[in-house]
């Protein structure tokens, strides 16, 4: 057999592969010397066909291969028909971008995009339609382009969602860090070897404005990448300040984060219009911790700093989930001041120089906000600043709290707090809100329901073990009580506020004393016993036993009646009477101690206490005080010592059935504790202890 001489002989032997050998040469030749500016034209008119905008380019070049990369200077195009801007959607100096072969058709993907000058305007519409899609006009389905990383040199951008709404504007520069390191001014990024792009940004959202800078690498993951950018933020809006520092994956839709955060500003609730979190209205505070993304989960682990003069620490989370977000918190605090929690419900504090707070609804109008201080009394007790009930539908909440020691006003026993939020579906429920309290503890629980625009509100309070020595100073002459006492409240209302729920509010209170000692003297003068309040100061004051003692009082449409009002002591019998209004919060209570034995000097009467909340006052009935006075001045003028015989007192004061008075004030709070459809109209007690 004949062996091939050469390759030539070879093609000459199998056309097939001369055939295939010459086009390939010829592809290689043409590829070699062709211009992709020929095909620029028809691509130019088919763009602009298929979007309906104007669209052409000064120069076309490609790069063949598995990622063909394609370059265009001179890019303009025009923007959608429905666009307001009156700009072009997108003009650049270059345009360099590959193309991934493997992944068409399923989706239309880009590893990488360098742009050079560029001025880009990006809008979409509540309908969901996007001038970016590259689609028929009226297309609404989700794009199938993807960008996996983006550079930028020198370049412009605008977004507006007119559904959110939102409005950002983007400036971007680039720069050598090299030749930064040397800069002297001071505005100038810092030296260092992981940035090389400076972005100066500003906007809107919900008409909040912002601002701020950020640095990065010169190259930005920009979707569906998961690959980490280094970057360096400062955001500013209003009165809230944001540092960030760390690392994060894809800008365009952020799939990680790994950064250290800090926030500081006037009130969290101004943090709303951002984060859509129904924060409360606080103190100033700055917070800080490490903030980190793993899907659909923001967490802070280390999160630390004050709100205040309280220091908090512990943890968070924030869930990005259907149909509501979901805020986690695990908080611990060494000292609480409780100032700080004060405008969380609209109390006035001294920071705000006796004005009342702004409130969760007041937070995004000034003039709103100032022409609601103007209304405010600033002489009522119960706050008066409303909640905003739209905020609490946008968020499910899990928060605990815990204070070590909590700083309270001068003469409030209040010693620790543990408090536990769930609110799920607009509806918050707080249980336990527990303080140490005076030896013993205050436990609490409410219900706020949001879903209608007017919030229903749920309230109980249990006052146990609450010791009586710790109200009377250390220091005092008055010697120091013991005993315990215990208080129940069930109230249900409606209002966006304290002051608007209480004002309707239905249920009753309780209150009851056991095993107790109280302050001779403060026996003596509550009597009105000045022999014997002469004798307590000259000899030395003590002890006597309280038998027992409750209270209860039934309350509708925020009016509260005493049903039961009795203090038995050793020496001395206590009745009253009286009301209370938590609308116009005012009280009228009348007090009638009758002492149990005979005495000297003694100008017992009924002591009237009554006003406002803020300003009590009181009076002595003058009735019975006149006749024991008319009769002293009578006898005075037939012999001087017959004068002291209406002041001789006989000691009509009984016994107290101190059984019935504990069954009446057991009973008031268990039907205190049932849920409010089913207690009845409030109705007084068919007996009262004997008197």
């Amino acid at each position: 057999m004949e062996r091939p001489s050469s390759f030539a002989g070879s093609l000459r032997r199998h056309p097939v592969l001369s055939v295939l050998g010459g086009i390939v040469l010829l592809l290689l030749v043409v590829a070699a010397l062709f211009d992709w500016n020929w095909v620029r034209p028809p691509i130019e008119r088919y763009i602009s066909q298929k979007t309906q905008r104007e669209f052409h380019m000064d120069d076309l070049h490609v790069r063949l291969g598995l990622a063909p990369t394609i370059r265009m200077r001179g890019v303009y195009f025009g923007n959608a028909d429905w666009s307001k801007e009156g700009k072009p959607m997108a003009k650049a100096e270059q345009l360099e971008f590959s193309i991934s072969l493997r992944d068409l058709p399923e989706k239309f993907l880009i590893p990488r995009v360098a742009l050079t000058r560029p001025e880009l305007v990006f809008e979409r519409l509540p309908d969901n339609r996007k001038n970016w899609i590259l689609a028929e006009p009226s297309e609404t389905r989700p794009s199938k382009l993807r960008i996996s990383t983006l550079s930028v040199d020198q370049g412009q951008l605008r977004y507006i969602d007119h559904g959110e709404p939102f409005e950002l504007d983007v400036a971007a520069s680039t720069f050598d860090p090299a030749k930064q390191e040397k800069a002297k001014d001071a505005d100038s990024p810092p030296a260092n070897e992981r940035y090389s792009t400076r972005y100066e940004f500003k906007g809107l959202y919900h008409g909040a404005a912002f601002k701020g800078t950020a640095l990065t690498g010169e190259v930005l993951s920009f979707q569906e990448s998961g690959v980490p950018f280094p970057i360096q933020g400062d955001l500013q809006a209003g009165t809230t300040r944001v540092r960030v520092e760390g690392t994060i994956a894809d800008a365009a839709n952020i799939s990680g984060i790994d950064t250290q955060l800090r926030i500081e500003g006037k009130t969290l609730a101004n943090i709303y219009p951002f984060l859509l979190l129904p924060l409360p209205a606080s103190p100033p505070y700055r917070l800080e911790g490490h903030l980190v993304l793993k899907g659909n989960r923001y967490s802070i682990d280390d999160l630390r700093g004050r709100i205040g003069s309280t220091d908090v620490y512990g943890k968070g989370a924030y869930i990005d989930k259907k149909p509501r977000p979901l805020l986690q918190g695990e908080l611990h605090s060494k000292n609480l001041d409780l100032a700080d929690l004060g405008p969380l419900i609209g109390i006035e504090t001294k920071e705000t120089g006796g004005k009342p707070q702004l409130t969760q609804a007041q937070t995004r109008d000034r003039p709103t906000a100032k022409s609601r201080q103007k209304r405010v009394d600033p002489d009522h007790l119960l706050p008066s600043g409303s909640f905003d009930g739209s905020r609490l539908q946008k968020i499910d909440a899990e928060v605990d709290l815990r204070a070590t020691r909590l700083k309270v006003p001068k003469g409030l026993p209040l010693e620790d707090l543990k408090a536990s939020l769930r609110l799920h579906d607009a509806v918050m429920v707080l249980n336990p809100v527990d303080f140490g309290f005076a030896g013993g503890t205050i436990a609490g629980k409410a219900r706020l329901d949001a879903r209608a625009p007017i919030i229903k509100s749920d309230v109980q309070i249990d006052l146990q073990g609450i010791q009586l020595g710790n109200f009377v100073p250390k220091d005092s002459v008055i010697a120091k009580g013991t005993g315990r006492a215990g208080a129940s409240l069930h109230l249900t209302g409606t209002g966006n506020s304290i002051a608007d729920a209480a004002a309707k509010a239905n249920g009753r209170i309780s209150t009851t004393v056991v095993n107790g000692q109280v302050s001779n003297l403060l026996d003596a003068a509550s009597g009105l016993n000045i022999g014997k309040v002469l004798a307590l100061l000259a000899g030395g004051d003590k002890d006597i036993v309280i038998h027992c003692g409750g209270a209860v009082f039934d309350v509708k449409d925020g009016r509260g009646q005493s049903t039961l009002f009795v203090v038995d002591t050793e020496q001395t019998q206590v009745v009253g009477d009286g009301w209370f209004n938590l609308a116009d919060e005012r009280f009228d209570l009348t007090v009638a101690p009758k002492p149990k034995e005979a005495s000297l000097l003694s100008l017992r009467t009924p002591v009237r206490v009554y006003g406002s909340f803020s300003d009590p006052n009181f009076e002595l009935k003058k009735g019975p005080l006149l006749a024991r006075g008319a009769a002293v001045a009578a006898l005075a003028t037939a012999a001087p010592l017959a004068a002291l015989i209406p002041l001789i007192e006989t000691g009509p004061g009984q016994e107290t059935d101190c059984g019935k008075v504990r069954q009446q004030t057991q009973r008031a709070a268990k039907q205190a504790t049932l849920p409010a459809k089913r207690q009845g109209a409030a109705k007084p007690d068919a007996e009262s202890p004997k008197r």
